[in-house]
């Protein structure tokens, strides 16, 4: 495999079109973010309180070669020097898939370049590599965001063991439907939040599901039910208390989120954590899991804030890092598929890489 190698990477998973370039050197341990371009479709979906898939893939056929165009002039290089095509393949929605698969495949085609498809949960997982201060394998990973809440061992590239996952919503789903059933709008989650800074996180008991159950799972449907509960017995009262409400609700799921981490970071002896995904961005979640971590002498790392959602960098970064650790193959098989379900510890290590 040669050295020094450039990616381009393409992610189209649900509401956000990214593009990025990431540049892979000999005896660099984590490969160099150059440039990349994000749209969110936020604004697009508020007037339906969430995601449409029909419009979230018509959209990311409008803007993923535009941003390309604008990462390549940020980064002055040229779309030939590009040596590999990386796309995130799944999980996320079929036809939002497809559009960055296709794209992806169609330029490595154009171009004779290979093409590498990308997980996008291990996007969020080795996104950290290109914060400030990039961690060291081994540690245990939260991986927590709309979609997903797992706890993992990482022990390198590729190389990971579900320490325990959700068994119905994930934790960002609690805080979104949290935020909907108190007529916070879309997107919920970073609306929760905002409006917990107001409130006051004791004003209502509500469940720490799971929270004594011995293991690393988590469960967070429960919780959305008691939210509902609580605010039906509000009834006129709900507007006053909304906030409180809301920084119950954001205690409630941080708790959890906290101390499953270090019930995990106790069960594998490891003292390194790091934690990825949208969620991840929650002040509170830092600020307590730094706080409990700096009492135990435990690192804590996260990726940078603006690297947090979903982004083309994380996918060119997994990419370039499943190349250089020998994992996986970029190939010019240009014919595609995408998985829009497909678990992290299902991926198969590929033969070593030949670029």
């Amino acid at each position: 495999m040669q050295t020094n190698f450039l990616v381009l990477g393409i992610e189209s998973s649900c509401d956000e079109t990214g593009v990025a370039l990431v540049q892979a050197h000999a005896g660099a341990r984590v490969p160099t973010l150059l440039a990349h371009a994000l749209h969110s479709q936020i604004e697009m979906h508020q007037a339906y309180g969430g995601v449409v898939p029909e419009l979230a893939s018509r959209d990311h056929i409008r803007r993923v070669l535009p941003l390309t165009e604008a990462v390549l002039a940020e980064s002055g290089r040229a779309l030939s020097e590009v040596d590999v095509v990386a796309y995130t393949r799944g999980p996320g929605l079929a036809g939002a898939l497809l559009v960055g698969a296709g794209v992806a495949c169609a330029l490595g085609a154009a171009l004779d370049r290979p093409v590498l498809g990308v997980h996008h949960l291990e996007g969020h997982l080795l996104s950290p590599f290109l914060s400030a201060d990039p961690p060291e394998f081994p540690f245990v990973a939260l991986l927590v965001s709309g979609g997903h809440t797992q706890l993992m061992r990482v022990d390198g590239v590729g190389r990971y063991a579900i320490l325990g996952e959700t068994i119905d919503d994930a934790a960002g789903e609690a805080f979104d439907k949290s935020a909907k059933l108190m007529g916070l709008g879309y997107p919920g989650g970073p609306a929760l939040s905002r409006l917990a800074e107001q409130g006051d996180p004791a004003a209502f008991k509500l469940p720490r599901p799971l929270l004594h159950s011995g293991n690393l799972d988590f469960s967070f449907a429960g919780l959305k039910t008691a939210v509902m509960t609580q605010a039906k017995k509000l009834g006129d009262d709900l507007e006053a208390r909304k906030a409180d409400l809301a920084a119950s609700t954001q205690a409630a799921i941080v708790e959890v989120l906290v101390k499953k981490s270090l019930a995990a970071l106790k069960e594998t002896g490891l003292r390194r954590i790091v934690v990825a995904g949208g969620v991840g961005a929650n002040r509170l979640l830092r600020t307590q899991l730094d706080a409990a971590c700096a009492r135990l002498g435990v690192r804590v790392h996260y990726p940078e804030l603006h690297l947090c959602t979903d982004n083309g960098a994380m996918i060119a970064l997994a990419a370039a890092m499943r190349l250089q650790s020998g994992q996986q193959q970029a190939n010019r098989d240009y014919a595609f598929d995408v998985k829009p379900r497909w678990p992290l510890d299902a991926i198969a290590p590929g033969s070593a890489a030949a670029v």
